[in-house]
């Protein structure tokens, strides 16, 4: 991707349009690149955002893993109790 500044942007429309319509298309230029950015920006994670996701994602791990621990503790003492009653 070829990168020019506003000014670089700005000295090659001056040629081809003018001063005035060379100004008015980079600023309208400027203007959408900076709402593009800023509506990206709403949708984009932080480095905090994502630490608190893996925070999240070890808690649900751990009360998974003790839902699971109980479920098969019980299931044991049912079958259990289902040979005991023979």
């Amino acid at each position: 991707m070829i990168a020019i500044s506003n000014i670089d942007l700005y000295n090659l429309l001056r040629q081809k349009m003018g001063d005035m319509e060379a100004k008015a298309v980079t600023e309208y230029i400027d203007i959408q690149v900076e709402s593009k950015f800023m509506d990206a920006r709403a949708t984009l994670s932080t480095k905090e955002d994502i630490a608190i996701v893996r925070k999240e994602i070890a808690e649900s791990k751990t009360d998974m893993i003790k839902w699971v621990f109980t479920f098969f503790a019980a299931l044991s003492l049912m079958i259990m109790g289902l040979y005991l009653k023979k």
